[in-house]
């Protein structure tokens, strides 16, 4: 039963990655670490902001999904913003590789209530490879080495921040795919679609706590199928340092009451350091086998300079 399972998430895994061409989306974004999955937030900030991911997914289970990401970005003048990603994403016998490059400008709607709008744009690289090194040749002698492709794509957003309230809007890999060197049959949409939301409020005016209730949903164009992420953070400022932690709850969005995870998360900001970390318990068949997923955050804030524009400031 054990090998079935595993079997049954290694082939899951590898097509979902085939399909979607992208990066695993979990808790990163949680961890002052927005850029991950927009643009719009490139140079938002008075510092060069570096921040490093490690994900491993289903802990205990061999080959399963392990992801690290390597992202920086800095403001450009008053307005605007560039940033920069590397991914590194293995799955069972699959692997991608890929970069993103992102611009974004800020604009100042009404400066007496903080009113703000962001546009962003990203071009994607990845590098899709399957590895045939542990597959069993007898199984099928007609493959006979690797096979990889290479894909170019974009993504575009748009975010509205009017003083503790926040929402962006992207749409990732709008272009079509090219995977015709694998000989296998399946949609080539992978557009995938964002919303991020939420608010920022202190319990009290003079209190040095603040409350961040978050949403995260994410719709795939190629069959239709979304998730949710219900999110719930605290915050606790010393000066310029914080501390904060939360709780996550995922689920597809026709089954609410049947989560696909849960889990706790926290972390801290200390001079220029960062570090966070969360946790997710799997809710399915594999919880048995695995101890859960783990996301761990290593960021560093670099050249701190303030900015003569309200727009780029967090």
């Amino acid at each position: 039963m054990r090998k079935l399972i595993v079997a049954a998430l290694a082939l899951f895994g590898t097509g979902a990655l085939a399909q979607e061409l992208t990066l695993p989306t979990f808790t990163q974004y949680t961890a002052d670490n927005e850029f991950v999955i927009s643009p719009t937030y490139a140079g938002i900030g008075d510092y060069v902001k570096v921040r490093g991911n490690a994900l491993t997914q289903w802990v205990g289970i061999k080959d399963a999904p392990d992801t690290q990401t390597l992202v920086g970005d800095v403001r450009l003048g008053q307005r605007s913003g560039t940033g920069i990603l590397f991914y590194n994403d293995r799955n069972g016998y699959t692997s991608q590789f890929g970069a993103r490059i992102s611009f974004a400008h800020h604009l100042t709607l009404n400066d007496r209530d903080d009113s703000f709008l962001s546009f962003g744009l990203s071009y994607n690289v990845n590098q899709f490879r399957i590895d045939i090194n542990e597959f069993d040749p007898n199984a099928d002698p007609s493959i006979t080495d690797d096979r990889s492709t290479t894909n170019h794509n974009f993504d575009v957003g748009v975010l509205y921040r009017k003083g503790p309230f926040f929402a962006s809007f992207n749409a990732a890999n709008i272009l079509n795919k090219d995977l015709n060197i694998f000989a296998i049959s399946e949609p080539n949409r992978l557009r995938n679609y964002y919303l991020y939301t939420g608010y920022r409020y202190k319990t009290h005016k003079t209190s040095n706590w603040e409350m961040e209730p978050s949403l995260f949903f994410q719709l795939f164009e190629s069959d239709g199928r979304s998730s949710t992420d219900v999110n719930m953070k605290f915050r606790y400022f010393d000066f310029e340092d914080y501390y904060w932690f939360g709780l996550t709850y995922r689920f597809l969005n026709d089954q609410f009451f049947n989560p696909w995870n849960i889990g706790p998360m926290a972390g801290l900001k200390k001079g220029g350091f960062y570090f966070a970390y969360s946790y997710q318990v799997i809710f399915n068949e594999i919880q048995s086998y695995s101890t859960g997923t783990h996301v761990i955050t290593l960021g560093i804030d670099l050249f701190q300079g303030v900015s003569n524009c309200k727009c780029t400031m967090r």
